[in-house]
């Protein structure tokens, strides 16, 4: 199942993808009398989701094609998936590739980590905005996989993980480059302007992703690929991430992982920025785009 989060009627409301478009999960309730949560972050605190999923698998799909009230695809304006997640948890430098590029190589004891506040999140084709610092010279982009926590929970193993999540979802993570190569420890400065941290359009459960190593994660820049790799070659996979952070600090359901990028690109004003997820089958995620606008250029 793939739900969203669409703008409609002055709220940001959820909703599941259908064939034609998007069926907000209040027409659901109104049509089945059921009383699912209708925010995406409180499906997921309440832990709907895995009822949700089950209810669709189960004749819900088809049900959905019939009710009044689907919003055609061409008609539906997604917002980010939600905005209040607790922690934004980043990796760092999880693809050999991307370490290069910086010069460095890739933590192999722990993984490279940072936080982002959620002041950061916008959705889609919200503009990514460069700083009006002078200082802010490079700010780079990078696609990435994002994994959703479903649920609150300490050290768990990591053959059980996707027990404990939501599923997943594309992210454009943004970095004031220039700043940070100033000092690494400035990190926390180069990753947290406002608008730097895209998600969504989708949440895709994970029984529509049998084997999320297969994936494939794209950076791609005004619309032609920058750079991909699977996540098979990451340096720290999905199952150790999550394993490793709940024995370190626990999770609490509707926290963010970011997964870690193939490889950063260099954004300007006016360009657009891209994170595509495919797999085998013909599987695909729903892109992730966002204009770009360089604040220095808009000022006066």
């Amino acid at each position: 199942m793939r739900l969203a989060t669409i703008k409609n009627g002055g709220t940001e409301t959820a909703a599941i993808v259908t064939q034609k478009g998007v069926c907000p999960i209040r027409t659901v309730n109104k049509a089945k009398g059921t009383s699912w949560k209708t925010k995406m972050f409180d499906l997921i605190l309440k832990e709907e989701i895995p009822l949700l999923t089950a209810w669709y698998n189960n004749g819900g799909k088809e049900e959905m094609e019939e009710m009044p009230g689907v919003i055609l695809a061409e008609e539906a304006v997604y917002g980010p998936l939600y905005r209040t997640p607790q922690r934004i948890f980043g990796i760092g430098l999880n693809y050999v590739d991307h370490a290069g590029d910086l010069g460095e190589s890739a933590p192999v004891g722990f993984p490279g980590s940072f936080y982002k506040p959620a002041s950061c999140i916008i959705g889609p084709m919200d503009e990514i905005r460069i700083p009006e610092l002078e200082e802010a010279k490079k700010t780079t982009a990078e696609a990435e996989l994002g994994i959703i926590l479903g649920k609150d929970c300490k050290c768990i193993d990591e053959e059980d993980w996707e027990k404990y999540i939501a599923g997943y979802t594309a992210i454009l993570d943004m970095t004031e480059e220039s700043i940070l190569r100033q000092n690494p420890r400035f990190l926390t400065i180069a990753k947290g302007f406002d608008t730097f941290f895209s998600f969504g359009p989708q949440l895709v459960t994970p029984d529509e992703v049998p084997d999320v190593l297969k994936l494939n994660v794209q950076t791609v820049h005004n619309g032609r690929v920058h750079a991909g790799n699977d996540v098979s070659n990451m340096t720290h996979k999905p199952a150790r991430l999550v394993s490793l952070v709940s024995r370190l600090q626990g999770w609490k359901a509707g926290e963010i992982l970011s997964t870690g990028t193939p490889r950063a690109v260099h954004i300007e004003d006016g360009d657009t920025a891209e994170c595509r997820i495919s797999g085998p089958d013909g599987f695909m995620m729903e892109p992730l785009i966002n204009p770009v606008v360089d604040m220095k250029k808009r000022r006066g």
